[in-house]
């Protein structure tokens, strides 16, 4: 069973592009990369050369005598002559290039050549993504890849395209959801939040119709990332950031949800563990939340770095690292309410960040005045605030009313209810997360 992917529109046109540079795909492990591209070159190419660096390691050799297209194509034909090299109908697919970057070094050269495609993909972690970020620049296309979203989860469970933009609709046209899509999609999205967007997971819950045997799956996935960690990072680093990772849930299940240090480890300074968050954040495992200073425009480089949330990339392997009673409300009782707003927060964090946005929140040391998340419209920075429920919303009041805050002129509640619009507060379902970005992209607010 393949899962439809918003990144294979991405690639199709990208092959019909005259000029089309080498791509480089790259995500944190499992999301579907490597099924993503063998699908699409099935489809698109007669000959197709895979190299994998980590099934194959006699392969990074084939860089050693140079980086030109006829240097690497002979040397990889010395090593399986049962490839076929034809112009214009070949696609070369290096896989795992974390293990083997010197490899991006030759995409300059084929893009000069011009007469295969090329697609590089890897997990690129920690420090890997650096060795390569300057090699062949301007010769190259990087894209990010994430586990699924709730787009493409209704996608698997067998809605068309066309399904987004409907949502989309309610949103921008601000009608509310009938009483038969609010008895359907809050329920397909509970589902969502439990399963998390792992391939593998969305696809043994979809062939099975249940959510048996996916708790094992994510687990699987969250004891390989720490392999990764030993695998990848050096020394003492691996032990931080095992730490950070195995401390996320708890300080997300606080009222404030600031990444603390001291939790951790005792006297622990922010410069002995803000490579270990990288380190993270690099390997796509986690979203990181900065700390605005003062929420006006512009919002990149306008905040504390040293003030920061952490959340899971994939919700679902964070409510696999929630305990026993946790699981059984969540899976049996199907009570997202038992881990209070740390799992919305950490739901719509990942909305955000897959949609292409980056995440921001606000909080004044000074007040109870706290702000979960802020985008850009196309002329305002809009406040986002998240609620498990629906209830009051005492500092997104704050924000829209006060002077003090000019770039503010309306804002956004993700909220357990419908679609709705008063005192300059739209009201938005949880299911509608992954679209919030699109919506206030496409609007003239």
């Amino acid at each position: 069973m393949y899962l439809r992917r918003k990144i294979d529109i991405f690639l199709k046109k990208w092959k019909k592009l005259n000029g089309r540079k080498p791509l480089i795909i790259r995500g944190a492990r499992q999301i579907g990369k490597t099924e993503t591209i063998r699908h699409f070159a099935a489809k698109h190419y007669n000959n197709i050369v895979e190299i994998n660096f980590v099934d194959s390691p006699i392969f990074k050799t084939i860089t050693a005598d140079g980086y030109k297209p006829e240097t690497i194509i002979a040397a990889i034909s010395r090593i399986n002559n049962s490839f076929v090299f034809k112009p214009g109908e070949t696609l070369i697919f290096f896989d795992e290039i974390q293990e083997h970057p010197d490899i991006t070094t030759s995409l300059k050269f084929f893009c000069q050549d011009g007469r295969y495609d090329v697609i590089c993909s890897g997990s690129l972690l920690g420090l890997h993504y650096r060795q390569i970020s300057s090699n062949s620049v301007g010769y190259r296309e990087d894209v990010e890849m994430h586990s699924l979203d709730f787009g493409e989860f209704l996608a698997a469970k067998g809605y068309d395209d066309a399904i987004e933009g409907e949502i989309l609709s309610h949103l921008t046209d601000s009608t509310p959801f009938s009483a038969a899509e609010m008895a359907v999609f809050p329920r397909l999205f509970l589902d969502f939040c439990i399963t998390g967007g792992m391939p593998e997971v969305v696809r043994t819950y979809i062939e099975n119709g249940t959510f048996e045997g996916i708790l094992d799956i994510q687990r699987q996935l969250n004891s390989a990332y720490r392999d990764d960690v030993r695998k990848y990072a050096k020394g003492i680093e691996q032990s931080r950031i095992i730490n950070v990772l195995e401390h996320i849930p708890a300080q997300l299940a606080k009222e404030n949800k600031k990444f603390v240090l001291s939790k951790i480890e005792r006297g622990a300074r922010f410069k002995n563990y803000w490579g270990c968050v990288e380190w993270l954040r690099d390997a796509g495992i986690v979203n990181v939340c900065h700390c605005l200073n003062f929420p006006e425009l512009p919002l990149k480089g306008n905040y504390d770095a040293a003030r920061y949330k952490l959340y899971l990339a994939d919700s679902g392997l964070l409510v696999a690292q929630l305990d026993d009673e946790v699981q059984e409300d969540l899976r049996g009782r199907r009570n997202l309410n038992t881990y209070g707003g740390g799992l919305f927060e950490n739901i719509v964090a990942e909305a955000i960040k897959k949609s292409g946005g980056d995440l921001y929140y606000y909080r004044r040391e000074d007040s109870r005045l706290e702000e979960d998340f802020f985008l850009r419209s196309r002329s305002n920075i809009v406040p986002i605030e998240v609620k498990a429920t629906s209830g009051r919303s005492k500092s997104l009041r704050t924000l829209i009313d006060s002077g003090h805050y000019p770039d503010i002129t309306f804002g956004v509640k993700v909220a357990d209810g419908n679609v709705g619009f008063a005192n300059g507060i739209y009201t938005v379902p949880h299911f509608c997360a992954f679209l919030i970005k699109d919506w206030l992209s496409s609007t003239n607010h």
